[in-house]
């Protein structure tokens, strides 16, 4: 356990408590996608599931409980409590377009073809592709609210730290996942823009708000 991967670990932690703080403070999830709230929550459970099979550590086991019981109330909140604020029209990505791809590379690309180890394959490749629903909502309706830039920045920045604690284990313990490297660096990539307009807008005091077309 390196610092990168524990400030990564609070990082995207933080992101989600920002996210349910505001929902219950609102009592809206408008300018969420529930689409990705659902492939989030779906990562978690496919990639947690060696919560029955292996012990890691306290801090490994209370971490994984505390994703996967923050993604299902997110999903909750969007679906049953405020489910009247939901903007299901703006949220609109087809989810198989992603899952079919990532169930098929999941099989073809893997460390070990067995239940456990595929299932970890597809949530790492799930995860990569996960906020593109959000961040097609923001780019239908041209801007996103400031609590769910916040939210987006803490994901960005968790990726970029594990970036960081994966070059560190590699020089540190000559340890690489070539899985787990090039989706975090797939999904880093997808934040790029997303950080240049938090760092020129959203910093500033602006809202996030994307050009729209004519």
């Amino acid at each position: 356990m390196n610092v990168f991967r524990i400030l990564g670990d609070v990082s995207h932690l933080l992101g989600i408590i920002i996210l349910l703080l505001q929902h219950h403070k609102s009592k809206s999830c408008a300018g969420i996608s529930g689409k990705s709230q659902i492939l989030f929550a779906l990562v978690f459970t496919t990639r947690y599931l060696d919560l029955f099979t292996t012990f890691i550590s306290v801090y490994n086991t209370v971490m994984k409980v505390i994703f996967l019981i923050c993604a299902y109330i997110t999903v909750y909140m969007i679906y049953v409590k405020f489910r009247k604020t939901f903007d299901s029209e703006n949220d609109s990505f087809r989810l198989e377009f992603l899952l079919v791809p990532v169930i098929g590379l999941s099989f073809l690309e893997n460390h070990s073809f067995t239940p456990l180890e595929i299932l970890w394959t597809f949530s790492i490749y799930l995860e990569s592709v996960a906020i593109l629903p959000q961040l097609f909502m923001i780019s239908k309706t041209g801007e996103a609210e400031t609590i769910t830039t916040h939210y987006l920045f803490f994901l960005g920045l968790y990726r970029a730290l594990y970036i960081a604690n994966w070059v560190w284990r590699y020089y540190t313990e000559n340890f690489y996942d070539q899985i787990a490297v090039v989706s975090g660096v797939v999904q880093t990539i997808f934040y790029c823009d997303f950080f240049y307009l938090y760092v020129t807008k959203v910093l500033k005091g602006k809202k996030l708000s994307l050009p729209m077309p004519v």
